[in-house]
């Protein structure tokens, strides 16, 4: 071929790689980078681009992944595969820190928590409620329904029947056995892992690459009346950015609370790191910030980016997750940063 040629065609090249440059860095002016990346990125290592998706906090929470996953797999929303999952837990009573069945405070109140938010930012909250059996129904009509992320106690459980809510008692007769017995010494000693299952955080993504999550929890067993924890906390327990990916946590919500744990997650993840490297950072600033009271307490990060990709990471071992991807719902053992 002539000379001619190889010039018109360097001279080309040329023009596409300025003309990606300048729409690259136009891109990151107006805040759509998220998206010019995944074209861009579309061969780099390790990209999954498998969705949909979805990931949730602690083994026995693999029947909420596959509520979940019948909503994604037909096509469905994130948000509703969210609340549909969240439910499984919350209605059952056997599940001692989630919803009915829940320990109570240690004056006997079943007081929940929750959180839930959608691929635009959107969130609801609610603190401190009592009698409904679906907190996290209740978080997403606060969403949608009021100008408002967060409300709580009485104001919560009115706002809840004036949408149609029914009040339960939430206190199991297990429940009640089991704050009786703790009466008799009524002191608090945190359990790492006691019962393999904490607060039901989980992450999704559908067929749309529209990133959602959700946190539900009836706190810590036997807690002060009127404590709230990181679970209902927007950047702590859950934060999710659809350009770049989500996160959300379970254990010791103080800690989580003190480092505004999830975003922080978040936050790595949109500076480059991977899911699972940002996760471990999470937890090794916690570790090192709090490293007399991390000896006796657990805190986990699980997170989502917009390609598919996980991460997990704990304290302490012995925290695991469950992931539903290609058509596959398995539990996964976490990998953790101190030993027993």
């Amino acid at each position: 071929m002539s000379e001619r040629y190889f010039a018109a065609k360097s001279k080309d090249m040329n023009t596409r790689r300025k003309f990606l440059r300048q729409t690259l860095l136009g891109s990151l002016a107006v805040g759509n980078a998220g998206r010019l990346f995944d074209q861009l990125d579309i061969n780099a290592p390790n990209v999954k681009n498998a969705f949909p998706v979805v990931i949730s906090t602690w083994g026995p929470n693999i029947k909420a992944n596959a509520a979940a996953w019948q909503v994604l797999s037909s096509g469905g929303y994130a948000l509703d595969a969210i609340e549909t999952g969240i439910h499984v837990p919350e209605a059952n009573p056997e599940d001692t820190s989630v919803g009915y069945g829940g320990y109570p405070d240690r004056d006997g109140h079943v007081t929940l928590d929750a959180c839930i938010m959608n691929e635009k930012g959107m969130a609801g909250c609610v603190t401190f409620l009592e009698h409904i059996m679906h907190p996290i129904s209740v978080a997403r009509k606060v969403m949608e329904n009021t100008p408002h992320v967060i409300m709580s106690g009485d104001g919560a459980l009115q706002f809840a029947l004036d949408q149609g809510f029914k009040k339960e008692n939430l206190l199991t007769k297990e429940a009640k056995k089991a704050w009786d017995l703790w009466k008799i010494e009524a002191k608090y000693e945190p359990v790492i892992n006691v019962e393999r299952h904490d607060t039901i955080g989980m992450l999704a993504m559908d067929m749309q690459q529209r990133l959602c999550g959700g946190c539900s929890t009836s706190g810590l067993a036997f807690k002060m009346h009127g404590r709230v924890g990181d679970s209902p906390v927007i950047g702590a327990g859950l934060f999710v950015d659809n350009e770049v990916g989500a996160a959300v946590c379970t254990g010791l919500g103080e800690m989580v609370l003190r480092t505004v744990g999830s975003f922080l997650v978040v936050e790595e993840m949109r500076r480059g790191k991977s899911p699972q490297k940002a996760v471990e950072i999470a937890i090794k600033r916690i570790v090192k910030k709090y490293p007399e009271q991390s000896k006796d307490a657990q805190v986990a990060f699980i997170a989502l980016d917009r390609k598919g990709r996980h991460g997990a990471y704990s304290i302490h071992p012995g925290f695991n997750y469950v992931l539903y991807q290609d058509g596959e719902n398995r539990i996964i053992e976490s990998t953790s940063l101190l030993d027993k």
